[in-house]
């Protein structure tokens, strides 16, 4: 098969969807695989390594697009990309589209294939794909909301540990995921006292036993955020439905709760966001306040550290990457049903129902296209 490889093109991300690793094996399997020049040096890798592993080096994303059989990038192709995507062609990237209609109508009309990273599921109900990026974005999300909370940026001015005599922020984590668990073992880490609501008891059992009383679990529902949030100095929200648009958890009117200079971190931004304020920032600007409340929702969080990023991306998805490229899409669905769960769009139609039903959009079974 042949695949490519584009540079990411959305603001400040520097990741890249094929490690020299990943192409090094997927020569050796006997595929062709094409690399736009540049494409790693965001996140360490040069033109060099590429070629050193077998690719060849394309000097524009047209070049790649146009010969192509599979094309795999980290983000969601953005508007200008969308319009070089052909009938019959397979995107393997991260789609996120339940928030976003645009991108979901131009992939149906576009005939393609478009496969996503975040819903491919394993055999624990776990999101294998998705899993390496919200560590990411959960050991991030207390570093970012300590920046945030410095006075030059509008917080409170708290320090997330405290020193001797003043006592450290208080932290709400709402989400005691993979995301959730890795802000909480930052924050913990940094002297925060931290609270983790969660509406798995079972889980929130784990988190008490896993962290051995450093932190406070709560069940998580509208009462115990309200009662929370006069208290709290930073927000994580880090709660995911699989696919779906996350629902939204804290309110505009409920800001009112909050003391002035308090940090919001939405992780869960790309699908949608869990706060009623949030809406998509960047690296570049990755802050703004509302009724006083600093907001951090960047859209890309992982990409701030596109090294450790790209290196865990490559390995969770080079498997079934080959497996695809190596069987072609349909028999190696056939043969994985948590590939299969992957498939969010096929030949004009969408096939995910939980997009369908965030954007009123008719699905068909995932099943009856392979």
């Amino acid at each position: 098969m042949k695949i490519g490889c584009p540079t990411e093109i959305k603001a400040q991300e520097c990741r890249v969807g094929l490690t020299p690793n990943a192409v090094l094996e997927a020569v050796a399997r006997g595929h062709e695989v094409q690399v736009q020049s540049g494409a790693g040096i965001g996140a360490g890798f040069t033109d060099d390594d590429y070629a050193a592993a077998g690719a060849t080096i394309a000097g524009t994303a047209e070049e790649v697009f146009a010969q192509a059989e599979m094309i795999v990038k980290v983000k969601e192709l953005q508007a200008n990309e969308r319009k070089m995507l052909r009938e019959g062609q397979i995107l393997f990237a991260y789609l996120h589209l339940a928030p976003d209609p645009d991108q979901t109508h131009d992939l149906i009309a576009s005939g393609a294939t478009a496969i996503a990273y975040e819903t491919v599921t394993d055999g624990k109900g776990g999101l294998p794909l998705l899993a390496p990026m919200s560590e990411v974005a959960g050991r991030l999300a207390p570093q970012t909301g300590s920046w945030a909370l410095q006075k030059a940026n509008g917080g409170s001015g708290v320090l997330m540990g405290g020193v001797p005599g003043v006592r450290p922020a208080n932290v709400a984590i709402i989400g005691g995921g993979v995301v959730g668990t890795a802000a909480a073992r930052v924050a913990v880490g940094m002297g925060a006292n931290v609270t983790v609501l969660d509406r798995s008891v079972p889980r929130l059992s784990y988190l008490d036993d896993m962290f051995m009383g450093r932190l406070t679990t709560q069940y998580s529902d509208q009462g115990a955020i309200e009662g929370l949030l006069p208290r709290m100095d930073l927000v994580v929200g880090a709660v995911l439905i699989p696919g779906a648009a996350a629902p939204k958890l804290i309110s505009r009117d409920q800001l009112s709760l909050l003391k002035p200079g308090s940090v919001l971190v939405d992780v869960a931004i790309d699908q949608g966001g869990c706060f009623e304020t949030s809406k998509a920032t960047t690296h570049q600007d990755p802050i703004y306040e509302v009724d006083g409340i600093v907001h951090y929702c960047v859209a890309n969080m992982p990409g701030a550290v596109a090294r450790t990023s790209t290196i865990a991306l490559g390995n969770a998805t080079m498997p079934h990457m080959l497996a695809i490229a190596g069987k072609g899409w349909k028999q190696a669905m056939a043969d994985d049903a948590n590939l299969l769960n992957g498939l969010n769009v096929h030949a004009g139609q969408l096939t995910y129902a939980a997009v369908g039903e965030a954007l009123g959009i008719d699905t068909v079974k995932p099943q009856s296209v392979i």
